[in-house]
């Protein structure tokens, strides 16, 4: 070809000189050129765009860690369902705080009592001097009550010393003392009881609060004279309810609830009492009415479940007769479901009956994130023990005031998942 390479590198241009370059080739002199010079507005640019992007960056940033913080707050509000649970139980979720139960703040305060003790170990008399009362909690609309106080010992509770009634008050003074003969072989098992009342000359008097005084825990050696918190009322016949021991164990993967009846123990008090008066006078009437009234009753267990306050399910124990602590050892299989534990409570219920009279409740238990005390501990504990039962012994409450805690909800009547499991009973 005419034009080679070689022939293209010797050929030589003439220079070219320019105003801008000082002279020298057409390519420029580096040495001769003054630096390029860059416009503002490009500068502008440049930085405007940077300092956007910069600030878009930390918006980006600060979204992401505000929805993650938002989205662990609802995790820990949400209800946790049964395909979602995995082996290790969320007892979080449904577990109520047991601080809140040690603290006993379930409980609400009723008031104080100032009573004094004094103990002659020769005359083996027993003077209990009430002072005063302050603080009490009022049942009436008025926000006052009219108390007096009833002062017995359980183990004769015919001998009762009432005070005088104390009329538009919460602090009332009584200033009364009693004398009861109590010897000193009994003092280890003495039961002081001190009721607090409320008169109302035309009804029922409902009870302000009770306080139980242990005289085998006291110091009788020298005069006691100190103030002692009012507890529920109905305390002294809690002693004579008698006590469970059951089990209680939930798997939550296959929500299966299971409790096993254990045994009970001091029933012989439920259906204490004499015959009635048509059964006649004399040793053959007194025997008719020990043998129809017996002292330890034929007693049997049943196990409710309730659902929103609504009776779901029920089963109950085969009936032991005549025994005072009966040994039933029964397991009781109920299904439900994980996303329904929140929504449920146990109710169960000790029956007794005589040989010739209709079968009564002896106490009762209820059981669940509604309870409270040591029933709410039990159910807490097996909560937070998956797969494994908790026994515990739990002394029994008066029906009434176990009745009066149940939720009351009227709606439509709660759906069935499947028959129950059938009753299993374990070796003895």
């Amino acid at each position: 070809p005419w034009l080679s390479p070689r022939r293209f590198l010797n050929l030589r241009f003439p220079p070219v000189r320019g105003p801008e370059c000082g002279g020298g080739s057409w390519l420029g002199d580096p040495a001769s050129c003054p630096p390029p010079t860059v416009p503002r507005w490009l500068l502008v640019t440049i930085l405007g765009g940077a300092a956007f992007l910069l600030v878009s960056c930390l918006l980006c940033a600060l979204c992401c860690w505000c929805r993650r913080r938002r989205r662990k707050k609802g995790t820990k509000k949400e209800t946790v369902g049964l395909a979602t649970a995995s082996s290790a139980t969320s007892a979080h979720l449904v577990q109520p705080e047991l601080d809140d139960v040690a603290l006993g703040l379930e409980e609400p305060r009723r008031g104080r009592l100032q009573v004094s003790l004094e103990y002659n170990f020769r005359s083996q008399e027993l003077r209990v001097g009430l002072k005063q009362a302050a603080d009490l909690r009022a049942l009436q609309a008025t926000g006052l009550a009219d108390p007096y106080a009833r002062i017995y010992l359980r183990s004769d509770p015919r001998r009762v010393h009432e005070t005088k009634v104390h009329r538009q008050t919460l602090s009332p003074v009584f200033n009364e003392s009693c004398v009861f003969q109590v010897p000193q072989a009994e003092l280890p098992e003495a039961l002081l009881v001190i009721q607090v009342l409320d008169f109302h000359r035309f009804s029922c008097q409902p009870p302000l609060g009770e306080l139980l005084i242990p005289l085998g825990t006291s110091d009788l050696q020298h005069v006691l004279e100190q103030w002692y918190e009012l507890g529920p009322s109905g305390g002294a016949q809690q002693e004579q309810n008698g006590e469970l021991c059951f089990s209680l164990r939930y798997v939550p993967s296959t929500g299966r609830l299971t409790v096993v009846i254990l045994e009970a123990r001091g029933l012989q008090q439920g259906l204490s009492g004499g015959g009635p008066a048509g059964l006649g006078g004399g040793a053959w009437g007194r025997g008719r009415a020990q043998q129809l009234f017996s002292p330890t009753p034929d007693s049997y267990v049943k196990v409710q479940l309730l659902l929103n306050g609504k009776k779901w399910k029920k089963k109950k124990t085969a009936v032991k007769s005549s025994s005072g602590s009966p040994y039933f050892n029964e397991a009781f299989v109920f299904p439900v479901p994980f996303s329904q534990i929140q929504d449920v409570d146990l109710l169960v219920s000790v029956w007794g009956r005589g040989r010739a009279s209709r079968a009564r409740p002896l106490g009762r238990l209820l059981l669940g994130g509604r309870a409270a005390g040591q029933q709410l501990r039990h159910w807490s504990d097996m909560l937070a023990h998956a797969r494994r039962p908790v026994a515990q012994w739990h002394r029994l409450r008066p029906p009434e005031e176990v009745a009066r805690a149940l939720p009351r909800k009227r709606g439509p009547r709660p759906p069935r998942p499947g028959p129950g499991g059938p009753v299993e009973t374990l070796p003895q």
